[in-house]
C-alpha cells in the first residue's frame, strides 16, 4: 500500500511541474520521500542490555502540518527487532536515559500546556508519561541523572524577570550586542516527583555551564564551562573540570588548548576521557585524550592517529574504552585499554558509519546509530565476543524496495602529490563508456568529511540526483578530516587556494575516468561548501557549467565583521586578521572575480543565519546582477545555518535540481522561471483530504 501511495504522489507532483525528475517508476527515490525520511536522532540501550529506548525524526507533512521542526517521537526496540511505540503524533522527545534499574525511561519535553521544556518519565512496562519536575519560568536545557537515580545534575538558564516581559510591552528592547547575555547554570536537585515547579538555588559557578557528567560513586560531578555564552567561547574557550558535591569546590581542572568536546569518567573514577584538539590551531575536536583524576595530568591517548575520534563511553566492568573513529570515508568501532596506545578494531571500516554508543550496565550490548548507503540512521546492536553487529530498528522500510546506485571511495594523488579522495556516486543504470552530468556536493567546514555512507538529502543530491542520470560527488579536498591533524590543517592561511584547487583536479579526474562530460558540470555546497561553490562560480568558472551555492561566504573581509565565530576562524582557518593583509584577503573572495564569472549562479540563504550573515549573499547577488550575469537570490525567511523545516527543505531541494536540469541538460542560455507551483500542489491535496 505505501509503494502504490508513494507512486501516486510523485505522479500528482509530475503533473504539477513540481519536479523535474526525468524517472517515474516507483522503484527510484523522489523529492517528496527523502524530504520525508525518518531516521533516528538518539538510542540508549537499557541498563540489562535487552532493550534500546530511541527517539525517531519525523519530518512534517508537507502542504499539511503547520510549518516548524521535526516531530521527535520515542519507541523501544528489542533485540529481536521488535519496536514498540511509547510516545508518538506532535511531540517533540529528546534527551532519553533510564533509570538506574531499567524501570523508568526518564526524557524532556513539553506537553500538553507546558509553557517550559520538563523533565518527564514513562514505565518501560509502560503506561502514560509523567513529568517528573519543572522549573518555575525556565526551561530544563539539559541534565544527568546519578548513577543510584537518586539525584540529578540540571542546567539551565535562570528564569526572567517579570519586568522584561512588561518593559518590553512598553518599548524598551535596546539590546546590547553580546553583552546582554544569560549563563546557564548549574542545579543539583533530588530526583522525586514534584507537583510544583522548583526553584532550586544554582551553584556558584560563575561561567556558562554548558555540560554536566557524574562519577560513579555519585560524589563527583564533571563540569564543562565556558566564559560566556557566545558560540565563539564554546568553540575555543571551554573547559572541563572536576568537583565535588558535598561542597561544590573545584578540585581539578583539566588544561587543554582548542575545540573541546565530551568527557566521562571511567567507571572506577581513576580516569577521565576527554575528545579534544590536539592545540589551538587544531580546526576540530578529533583527538582522545586521557586524564588522570588525582593529578589532572592529560596525555593524548592515540597519538598521531590518522583519522578523527567522534565518540566514546567506558565499560561499566573495567577500565576500557569503546571509541568510534572516522578514518578516511570509512568509520571504526574500537576497544582501548589505559597504559596502551594501541586498540582492538570490534567493528572494521565498511560496515556502516557509526557514532553515538550507549552501553548496558552488564557491558554485553553496545547500542549505536549507524547508516549505510542504503539507509539513514537506524539502531544497531553490538553483542558477544565477536561484537556481532545487528540492525534492530526499520525507520523507512519503503527504501527495501528502492534501487540504489552503485557508491564507492575513491582517491588519487593531487598534481602536488598530496592524497585527495572522497565518495562517488554512480548514475542509475550507469553504462560504462558513456559520459554523464555531474554534480559535484562540497561539504562544509571545511573540518568536516563524507563518509561512505548515507548521502542524500534536501541539499544533497547523492541517490535522488542518481535517479536522474547524473554522477554524484563528495570530494573531500585538503583541509577534511578523516586523515588526522595535519591534513585537517594544509587548507589553513589558504583561503580559496589549494583546496579548491583540488575541486578542479577532482572533475578532471572523473572525466579522464570516461564518466564525466567536461563540459556538464555542476557544483554546489552549504557554508564552506557554498563559499566553494561561489568561487567556482567567479574564479573556477571555466571549469562549472551551473553552481547552487548555499549560506555562502562571498567576502571574507566583510564575513569576519558579521560572523558569531571570527575567532575560531581566525585560530583554526585563516591564521591571520583582515588587517593584516586586505588585498589578499579581498583577492580570496568570490566578489572580487564577478565579472568574469560565465557560471549561471543560484544563492539561497536562510534570512537568521548567525554564522554566515545572509548579507553575504546578497554582496555577491548585486556584484553579478548589475554586470548582468545569470544570478539568482532566494531567502529563506525563519530559517538559520541551512533549513531545518520540511517546506522550506523542499523548496530548496526543487530549485537546486531544477537549476542543474536546466544548465546541465540541455543548452538553455535564459533562467529557469522563478515560481515553483505549491498553489496548485497544496489545493490537490486539500482536495484530496476532502474527498
Amino acid at each position: 500500500m505505501k509503494k502504490q501511495l508513494s507512486t501516486v504522489k510523485h505522479a500528482l507532483a509530475l503533473s504539477l511541474g513540481l519536479l523535474s525528475f526525468t524517472a517515474h517508476s516507483s522503484d527510484i527515490l523522489t523529492a517528496e520521500e527523502i524530504v520525508g525520511l525518518q531516521q533516528v536522532a538518539q538510542a540508549q540501550v537499557s541498563p540489562s542490555g535487552d532493550n534500546v529506548a530511541f527517539t525517531r525524526y519525523v519530518p512534517r507533512e508537507l502542504y499539511k502540518e503547520e510549518n516548524g521542526l521535526h516531530w521527535a517521537e520515542l519507541y523501544l526496540v528489542d533485540d529481536k527487532g521488535v519496536e514498540r511505540p511509547y510516545i508518538t503524533g506532535q511531540v517533540t522527545v529528546n534527551n532519553i536515559q533510564w533509570s538506574a534499574d531499567g524501570s523508568v525511561i526518564y526524557f524532556l519535553a513539553k506537553m500538553g500546556e507546558d509553557k517550559f521544556t520538563a523533565l518527564y518519565q514513562i514505565p518501560f512496562s509502560g503506561g502514560q508519561a509523567q513529568k517528573t519536575f519543572e522549573l518555575k519560568g525556565t526551561d530544563v536545557a539539559s541534565y544527568a541523572l546519578n548513577h543510584d537515580g537518586k539525584q540529578i545534575a540540571v542546567i539551565a538558564k535562570p528564569a526572567k524577570d517579570k519586568s522584561v516581559k512588561e518593559l518590553k510591552k512598553l518599548g524598551f528592547m535596546a539590546e546590547v550586542y553580546e553583552e546582554d547575555l544569560t549563563n546557564k547554570q548549574l542545579f543539583v536537585v533530588d530526583l522525586a516527583v514534584s507537583d510544583k515547579p522548583l526553584t532550586p538555588v544554582a551553584w556558584n559557578i560563575e561561567d556558562y555551564v554548558s555540560d554536566v557528567q557524574w562519577s560513579a560513586d555519585g560524589e563527583q560531578l564533571l563540569v564543562k564551562t565556558q566564559p560566556t555564552a557566545l558560540i565563539d567561547d564554546k568553540y575555543m574557550k571551554s573547559q572541563w573540570h572536576i568537583v565535588n558535591t558535598a561542597d561544590q569546590k573545584v578540585v581539578t581542572s583539566f588544561i587543554t588548548e582548542g575545540k573541546l568536546g565530551d568527557a566521562e569518567f571511567s567507571h572506577d573514577g581513576k580516569y577521565v576521557a576527554i575528545l579534544g584538539a590536539e592545540d589551538k590551531h587544531d580546526p576540530a575536536a578529533g583527538r582522545l585524550f586521557l586524564a588522570e583524576t588525582k593529578t589532572g595530568k592529560v596525555s593524548e591517548w592515540l597519538p598521531n592517529h590518522l583519522g578523527h575520534v567522534s565518540d566514546f563511553e567506558w565499560k561499566k566492568g573495567k577500565n576500557e574504552l569503546y571509541f568510534i573513529t572516522n578514518i578516511n570515508t570509512d568509520s571504526v568501532v574500537g576497544l582501548i585499554k589505559p597504559g596502551s596506545n594501541k586498540y582492538k578494531e570490534v567493528v572494521k571500516a565498511g560496515k556502516f558509519i557509526a557514532s553515538q554508543l550507549s552501553i548496558s550496565d552488564s557491558d554485553k550490548t553496545v547500542a549505536l546509530r549507524a547508516n549505510t548507503a542504503k539507509h539513514p540512521n537506524e539502531v544497531y546492536l553490538l553483542r558477544g565476543n565477536k561484537h556481532k553487529a545487528t540492525k534492530v530498528s526499520n525507520s523507512n522500510p519503503w527504501l527495501d524496495d528502492k534501487r540504489f546506485a552503485k557508491q564507492e571511495s575513491i582517491s588519487f594523488k593531487a598534481k602536488d602529490g598530496v592524497e585527495i579522495g572522497g565518495v562517488l556516486i554512480y548514475p542509475l543504470d550507469y553504462k560504462k563508456g558513456q559520459r554523464y552530468p555531474l554534480i559535484m556536493s562540497v561539504h562544509g567546514g571545511p573540518e568536516s568529511h563524507d563518509k561512505d555512507g548515507w548521502l542524500t538529502n534536501y541539499s544533497r543530491p547523492g541517490q535522488l540526483g542518481a535517479t536522474q542520470g547524473y554522477a554524484v560527488f563528495y570530494p573531500n579536498y585538503r583541509g577534511s578530516t578523516g586523515k588526522g591533524v595535519d591534513y585537517s590543517k594544509l587548507g589553513q592561511n589558504d583561503y580559496a587556494g589549494k583546496e579548491f584547487d583540488d575541486l578542479v583536479e577532482f572533475k578532471d579526474h572523473l572525466v579522464d575516468m570516461g564518466l564525466v562530460d567536461s563540459k556538464k558540470v555542476g557544483i554546489t555546497g552549504g557554508s564552506y561548501g557554498g563559499y566553494a561553490s561561489a568561487w567556482a562560480a567567479t574564479k573556477l568558472t571555466k571549469h562549472f557549467a551551473a553552481s547552487v551555492m548555499f549560506v555562502g561566504v562571498t567576502n571574507q573581509l566583510s564575513k569576519f565583521g558579521t560572523t558569531d565565530i571570527s575567532n575560531e576562524m581566525h585560530l583554526v582557518h585563516a591564521r591571520s586578521y583582515p588587517w593584516d593583509k586586505w588585498q589578499w584577503y579581498l583577492e580570496r573572495s568570490p566578489i572580487y572575480w564577478a565579472g568574469q564569472s560565465e557560471t549561471p549562479l543560484l544563492i539561497m540563504h536562510g534570512k537568521d543565519d548567525p554564522r554566515v550573515h545572509p548579507a553575504q549573499s546578497m554582496e555577491l547577488y548585486r556584484y553579478m546582477k548589475v554586470q548582468g550575469k545569470d544570478v539568482r537570490l532566494v531567502y529563506y525567511p525563519g530559517e538559520g545555518h541551512g533549513n531545518r523545516k520540511a517546506a522550506a527543505q523542499y523548496d530548496y531541494h526543487l530549485r537546486l535540481m531544477r537549476w542543474m536540469d536546466h544548465y546541465l541538460k540541455s543548452d538553455n542560455k535564459e533562467m529557469p522561471a522563478h515560481e515553483l507551483d505549491h498553489k496548485a500542489k497544496l489545493e490537490a491535496v486539500t482536495k484530496e483530504k476532502e474527498d
